[in-house]
């Protein structure tokens, strides 16, 4: 009876030691504030499955939540998709509803859907990629796209055997006009005697069109294309390598944006000029979910923190070794502050590399 008694005791004993290490314990997927945190994003029109901006963010997204023990869906992280620019209203208001902590417009095209929904929700954090809300529950998230257009610039005038290259771009506003002027600022570095043509498809999701810009730059003699045209530049990969399977010894380069685009091209993808907004995605994320939320206030991510950079250059390139050297000391300036990359068309006019 007694060695009974004491065998309950001390299953008595154990059970709440277990129990108050349960109730000691945190849960890691906790907020500051003590609740389970979760997040979703809105994509632009573009569709979150664009090889670019969009999928980008959501890689970012996948990353946070995998990383902290979310699962996809209500209560962890998620996204909804636009069809179109009345969407996002809509679809920033579902995920307050559905209780998300913070909620990402992602894309340029968002701010106001974004301004007037936090305004009407201030008790859910959101934040902007691509745009400034100055509201205190907006977080904006920016890029010093100059600075990767820089890089694939230099990589750009290293390569070209033609002497003459090519830049597409999306929409003619500050974001994409920041990538064209710091790709022409390091073919200036690299070699300024590169003709660079430059056109703007008016979209950022007619693959059709870019592909025509392309057919007509390759035509005409350009042998390397950058493209900051989000799923405008699936175009510009396919007219690539339609031509490099007609002619496998011509030289026919592009240059992707965003996330590392090989995948579009073994055979034609030089590189690509980075804008990690998965990194800063993830980042912001965890500062909201430990409490340190910067709402009210711009990020700005450059190459200093890893927000944008160049893609390896591809092992086929005949000139591989000197790009990667050039390229490696072009960063080593600009993070060091020998040299600002210029983000405006006034400012490239006075840019003078060193």
């Amino acid at each position: 009876m007694k060695k009974r008694k004491i065998g309950m005791a001390l299953s008595l004993v154990l059970a709440a030691g277990t129990l108050l290490g349960a109730c000691g314990k945190s849960n890691e997927n906790e907020t500051a504030k003590g609740k389970t945190f979760s997040v979703a994003m809105v994509t632009d029109i573009g569709g979150v499955d664009d090889k670019s901006f969009n999928q980008s963010s959501w890689e970012g997204l996948e990353n946070f939540g995998k990383k902290n023990g979310l699962t996809k869906g209500k209560g962890g992280y998620d996204y909804l998709q636009s069809q179109s620019d009345a969407d996002y209203t809509t679809n920033l208001n579902t995920l307050v509803r559905q209780g998300y902590d913070l909620v990402y417009g992602i894309g340029f095209l968002m701010p106001n859907a974004v301004e007037e929904i936090a305004k009407q929700q201030k008790n859910t954090e959101f934040a902007i990629v691509d745009a400034e809300v100055k509201q205190p529950n907006v977080a904006s998230i920016l890029f010093k796209e100059q600075e990767a257009g820089f890089l694939a610039g230099i990589a750009a005038a290293l390569s070209t055997k033609s002497n003459h290259i090519g830049f597409i771009g999306g929409m003619k506003i500050p974001v994409t006009e920041r990538f064209e002027t710091g790709y022409l600022a390091g073919v200036k570095a690299a070699n300024p005697t590169v003709k660079v043509d430059v056109q703007y498809a008016g979209a950022f999701d007619k693959a059709e069109v870019g592909q025509a810009i392309a057919a007509k730059m390759y035509s005409t003699g350009a042998d390397v294309i950058f493209h900051a045209a989000g799923a405008t530049g699936v175009g510009v990969f396919k007219e690539a390598n339609d031509l490099k399977k007609k002619d496998p010894n011509k030289q026919i380069w592009v240059i992707g944006v965003d996330r590392d685009q090989a995948d579009m091209g073994p055979d034609v993808v030089l590189t690509s000029a980075l804008k990690r907004v998965d990194v800063a995605v993830q980042d912001l994320s965890q500062k909201a979910k430990d409490g340190k939320f910067p709402g009210g206030k711009v990020t700005l991510y450059g190459l200093t923190e890893d927000g944008v950079g160049l893609a390896p250059i591809n092992e086929k390139a005949s000139n591989k070794t000197n790009i990667d050297a050039a390229v490696k000391e072009w960063v080593k300036k600009i993070k060091a502050g020998k040299i600002n990359v210029p983000e405006t068309q006034k400012e490239l006019k006075t840019f003078s590399p060193k």
